[in-house]
Order: structure tokens, then C-alpha cells, then sequence
């Protein structure tokens, strides 16, 4: 036993996993259906074959586009467009063009017909292989069919990209965070040290 005391209190059941990453999502198959919605519900399920998840309300206007043209894109947010970020949460594609009223910008790709946004520093674009009826949500889980990056963000020497340089977004329980500092690498607590020869 430890002399450390901890006390907790027991909650019903939730969806209490944050921080979460805020992405906006854009659909289509044509420009006049181009329409963009604010997911938090997402995440990584596979690496090879790469594939990713968003969870999608019924009633949501994307909802039956996504649907019915089985692509998506996934476009990482920063502060930059953060305020657009939770607008188009808020707001339905029915009622109002999310694209002009925010002043984002629709970009064609090679992959899929929907559009990325192109103030993203990330777009993740997707085909959908599988929906799954959950509830209050449908999960459309889909495979990674190409990724565009914004070469602001590459490193010219190194080829490397640095979200971190984007200053990237996330949400917690109703709420926007930008990120910290970084505080370690993958493997850092085992890596061995160097000794001086």
C-alpha cells in the first residue's frame, strides 16, 4: 500500500475522454453542395490499411451527404480559425453557406470529391467502408485515401511538418483549449541515456 490517500467520486456513465481534437468536415460531391460541420467525435482505428473515424448525428444536414457520396475530409483547426471552428458546430448547412458566411475557401484534391478547407494545416481525406448504428450517433469508419499538407508548415531543410507551428486547437467538455508545451517524445521514458565516452 502507499501513504498517498486518493479520494474519488463515482458519476454515472459518460463520454468523459478529453481532450478531444476539433476538426471541421467537409462534404460534397458538387460545389453547390459543399458543406462543412464541427466534429469532436473522431479519432484513429487502424494503421495499415490508415483509417479514422467521425461520429455523426442523424439529424445533422451532412449527415445524408456523407451518407450518400461515402467521402469525407477531415481538416485539422487552429487558433487561427477557431471562432469558424465552433460556428460551424452551431450552425446548419441548411440555412446558411458555412463557407462564405466564415470565409473559408473550398480546395479541390486528387483523392475525393469533397473539398478540403484550405486554411487547414492538415486535410485527411476519407472513403467511408463501414457505418455503424450506435445511437445518438452513426460512426462512419473509413480509410485514409490521401492527406494534404500546408507546406507553411514543412520544414525546408528536414521535410519535416510541425503542426505545433499551426497552433493547433482541441476541446474538453464545452470548451476550446489551444495546445501546451511539449513535454516528450514516444518512448522517452525508456529511452536509454547516452554515456560519455
Amino acid at each position: 500500500m502507499t501513504d498517498k490517500e486518493f479520494k474519488k467520486q463515482s458519476w454515472k456513465p459518460g463520454t468523459l475522454i478529453y481532450p478531444l481534437p476539433a476538426v471541421l468536415v467537409s462534404c460534397g460531391a458538387t460545389p453547390e453542395e459543399y458543406n462543412l460541420l464541427t466534429i469532436a467525435w473522431t479519432g484513429t482505428v487502424c494503421t495499415n490499411p490508415p483509417m479514422c473515424y467521425i461520429s455523426v448525428r442523424k439529424e445533422r444536414h451532412s449527415y445524408d451527404i456523407i451518407r450518400r457520396t461515402g467521402e469525407f475530409v477531415i481538416n485539422l483547426t487552429t487558433e487561427e480559425i477557431a471562432r469558424a471552428t465552433d460556428w460551424c458546430g452551431v450552425k446548419s448547412g441548411r440555412d446558411v453557406n458555412k463557407w462564405e458566411a466564415m470565409g473559408l475557401t473550398p480546395m479541390a484534391n486528387d483523392h475525393v470529391a469533397a473539398p478540403l478547407v484550405a486554411e487547414s494545416p492538415l486535410s485527411i481525406c476519407c472513403k467511408v467502408q463501414q457505418v455503424v448504428e450506435l445511437g445518438s450517433h452513426d460512426m462512419f469508419i473509413a480509410e485514409v485515401v490521401g492527406i494534404e499538407a500546408d507546406e507553411r508548415f514543412i520544414d525546408e531543410d528536414t521535410g519535416k511538418f510541425s503542426l505545433d507551428k499551426a497552433r493547433p486547437i482541441v476541446y474538453s467538455h464545452g470548451e476550446y483549449y489551444r495546445l501546451g508545451e511539449m513535454i516528450g517524445h514516444f518512448g522517452w521514458s525508456v529511452r536509454k541515456k547516452k554515456t560519455k565516452r
